[in-house]
């Protein structure tokens, strides 16, 4: 099989595209542990928003993609006070029954061309821009877990009852990282439909939440840059086989079932690169393994950090400050 760049372009596009919907499903599924099977709902409001604003209304590229993720959030908090209340696995089922709402709904509207389709969207989700809105999205989702208000939603991940017994007010974190969520999956969604250029209920098939759960899942639980790799590894490994078309989804399957029996975390489950601690480390290159790890200590604890200090200003003055190196070193 001949591929040339477009091909592997179109692919790289694809994957940003599902990373985008994949971080906001991580927020919901692996960081306030809500199983969402309805995310193919949002993404549809988000593409049929954007679609709309940019053939009827000639609004700029950017901005209907923008105008498909809010439309999509404002639609999640009046889903959210219907189902947050909801326990479990009847929050995922109301999910997939509010995604397949939202498709037959669409395929009712004439106004955006019903079972037919809307089509003329201008095709404008080249790599640079896709990419754009995954890398603001993923520093974005990387700080907000770091704040108080992702500490919170982890908790209620954790132990709901001891979250609220300690006063978080958990119907409120889990509408925020729902919304957050129908946010990332609307301009996904958005992305999508100024990929395809033509869009239909059809794309937005129970078939499409479940793979972007999946996704979430292969990559690991509460990781971002998982949630990243789960998209980009599963988005790419059916177009690897696309030649062995009879067998390539038969490839697909067996992949995710071994990642599942060897490794159930996920494939970065438990391991996360965030942007501080890149430039942490990146810092601390060119200093000794003493200062780089006073820097770490510091950023968690001023305080600590200068007892250390001082406890090794007391040693070195009493033992000599190469005594520790010299040992290591087997000259003593």
């Amino acid at each position: 099989m001949n591929i040339g760049w477009s091909y592997i372009e179109s692919i790289l596009i694809l994957c940003g595209i599902n990373m985008m919907v994949v971080m906001g499903l991580s927020l919901l599924t692996g960081f306030t542990g809500l199983f969402s099977f309805g995310h193919a709902g949002f993404m549809a409001i988000g593409a049929y928003t954007a679609g709309a604003l940019s053939t009827m209304a000639h609004v700029p590229f950017v901005l209907a993609v923008l105008g498909g993720g809010v439309v999509a959030m404002f639609v999640s908090f009046f889903i959210g006070a219907l189902t947050l209340n909801l326990k479990g696995d009847y929050f995922c089922i109301a999910t997939l029954g509010f995604g397949e709402s939202i498709r037959l709904l669409l395929n009712n509207i004439e106004f955006l061309g019903g079972a037919r389709g809307m089509s003329g969207i201008p095709n404008k989700s080249t790599i640079v821009p896709v990419y754009c809105f995954v890398v603001v999205g993923a520093i974005f989702m990387w700080y907000l877990l770091k704040s108080r208000h992702g500490r919170n939603m982890i908790a209620i991940r954790e132990e709901e009852l001891a979250s609220q017994s300690i006063g978080i007010n958990v119907f409120n974190y889990k509408m925020r990282s729902l919304a957050i969520s129908a946010l990332y999956a609307g301009i996904g969604g958005a992305l999508w439909a100024h990929r395809l250029s033509f869009i239909q209920p059809l794309n937005f098939q129970l078939i499409k939440s479940t793979e972007m759960t999946i996704m979430v899942i292969i990559g690991g639980l509460g990781s971002v840059t998982g949630s990243l790799v789960g998209a980009f590894f599963l988005t790419f490994l059916p177009e690897i086989f696309r030649e062995f078309s009879t067998w390539r989804m038969v490839v697909y399957g067996l992949a995710v079932v071994l990642v599942m029996v060897f490794r159930p975390q996920g494939l970065l489950g438990g391991i996360e690169f965030s942007p501080s601690g890149i430039l942490r480390r990146i810092k601390g290159i060119g200093k000794d393994s003493e200062g780089l790890e006073l820097d770490e200590i510091a950023a968690a604890s001023p305080e600590l950090a200068e007892k250390v200090r001082k406890s090794r200003e007391e040693y070195d003055a009493i033992h000599g400050s190469d005594s520790i190196r010299t040992l290591e070193g087997g000259e003593a």
